[in-house]
């Protein structure tokens, strides 16, 4: 662990093992943290948010500071993709580009850095009247598994361009891209507690963190049920939180479509990461009147797709992250052959010999999904697709948005009206057309409803890691 600038072991000695989800072998042990080691880090980053060090620093030099972050990240990025796909699953190349993400995540807020700007407000005469952004403080920063490294480095970067500090909690499975993110941080110039790095359990190290009262700002990604302990918490000390929850998100296929362009996303938008996603396209609605051969089209498709360990560069699926979320998959498949969806492909875990030792799962699509379904309706964070057929514009607006979610969604069109109508109606903090799976660092993404509160990335999520400080003026 890496606390107020040095490497630690736990205070308990305990630790934990990492495992290949490809094979359930162990690839690493990590210390598993406590209470005493959230405490310190928080006290490590709090002591180093006042030290002139980081609370003078020249807003440029920072920018500079994660400029070369950046490049280090980049210069790492094999060994960092290897650590992802160790530890996490997802195929190399899904880990390459996760590592590539990072990198202009922390490039792009390095440009940000001097650009953090208040504002003059016209007030009455013989005064002046002005708002400085100041950084909101000690940020922690609860990463989830399914993507260590984009997640971290995505409120990461922001947190440090607004001159905060930070406490990153990675996930007790995931935890290695982010030691590693901690390393170069110091390599790039980061002084000591301005960057610390906590492994351990989300019930011991997470609850600490959350309810430490020296904490000013809580970034968390994960469940929506999770999500709400932490708001709990922090309105214990009101504490500010940004949150980023699940999500059940919709595929939109109208008749006008290019039909061969939109079967290869909505594959990719269940199956990238073996569907353990907040933004996966988990429903796709088809037009009636192209859905039989869409369906016919995308099954053939996903029963091609090849299914291994993810350092393996012929593997287009790696397996899911744990043994138990695998049985909650498998758990979900039963539910909707029991509820009367009608199975297409996978639903099982594969026949190959090789792969049973680890947590795979067959891509997997149902067809006749109703809202009502608990595959219809509920988070399954797997390669699992449910299928429904539309007549009407209204129809599938009104089914798109029966969820408590209101995360991501995809518009498949060519008719401009059609996809602006369609922007404007879905509730959905984020909507693509004639696209899926892409965010940027300058965009912000964020959802409505139980998908979370806040936005990430882009101008947009610098209102999270800053305060506005208002300072009136009299001239008389």
């Amino acid at each position: 662990m890496l606390i107020n600038g040095e490497w630690l072991e736990s205070s308990t000695g305990a630790t934990t093992s990492i495992v290949d989800p490809s094979n359930n072998e162990p690839v690493a042990d990590v210390p598993r943290g406590s209470k005493q080691e959230a405490r310190a880090a928080v006290e490590a980053a709090h002591e180093a948010l006042a030290s002139p060090e980081w609370r003078d620093m020249d807003s440029a030099k920072r920018g500079r500071i994660l400029t070369k972050l950046s490049t280090l990240v980049r210069e790492n990025m094999d060994e960092m993709a290897r650590l992802e796909t160790l530890s996490q699953g997802k195929t190399l190349r899904e880990s390459k580009g996760d590592v590539a993400w990072a990198a202009r995540a922390f490039e792009y807020f390095a440009g940000l850095a001097d650009k953090i700007e208040g504002e003059t407000i016209p007030v009455p005469p013989k005064r002046l009247d002005y708002t400085l952004k100041e950084p909101l403080g000690v940020t922690v920063h609860i990463v989830p598994w399914n993507y260590p490294i984009a997640i971290a480095a995505r409120s990461w970067a922001p947190a440090l361009a607004a001159g905060n500090t930070v406490v990153v909690k990675p996930s007790e499975t995931t935890p290695l891209t982010a030691l590693k993110l901690g390393e170069l941080s110091v390599k790039a110039g980061v002084p000591k507690g301005v960057v610390n790095v906590v492994t351990g359990s989300g019930a011991e190290v997470g609850s600490a963190l959350v309810s430490d009262r020296k904490v000013d700002g809580i970034i968390f990604t994960g469940s929506s049920e999770t999500g709400r302990q932490v708001m709990e918490a922090a309105a214990k000390n009101v504490t500010h939180v940004l949150l980023e929850l699940g999500g059940k998100n919709p595929h939109i296929v109208f008749p006008d479509a290019d039909l061969g362009r939109a079967v290869r996303y909505v594959k990719d938008g269940i199956f990238t990461n073996a569907g353990q996603m907040c933004w996966a396209g988990s429903r796709a609605f088809i037009h009636e009147s192209v859905y039989d051969g869409f369906v016919k089209d995308l099954v053939a498709k996903t029963k091609t797709m090849r299914l291994g360990p993810g350092m393996e560069e012929s593997s287009e699926m790696g397996p899911v992250v744990s043994r138990s979320r695998q049985e909650t998959i498998l758990g979900y498949v039963k539910d909707g052959i029991q509820e009367g969806a009608k199975l297409m492909c996978g639903g099982n875990q594969p026949a190959e010999p090789r792969l049973r030792s680890g947590n795979f799962v067959e891509p997997t699509i149902f067809e006749e999904v109703t809202g009502e379904m608990k595959i219809g309706c509920e988070e399954i964070f797997g390669p699992v697709l449910s299928i429904t057929k539309f007549r009407t514009t209204d129809e599938v607006v009104s089914m798109a948005n029966e969820t408590e979610y209101g995360l991501y969604a995809g518009v498949w069109t060519k008719d401009l009206k059609t996809a602006h109508d369609m922007a404007s109606r879905l509730q959905a903090g984020v909507v693509t057309i004639n696209e899926f799976l892409i965010t940027f660092p300058s965009t912000p993404f964020g959802g409505y409803k139980e998908s979370g509160i806040g936005h990430e990335n882009g101008i947009e999520t610098l209102r999270h890691y800053t305060r506005t400080k208002n300072v009136s003026v009299n001239l008389n």
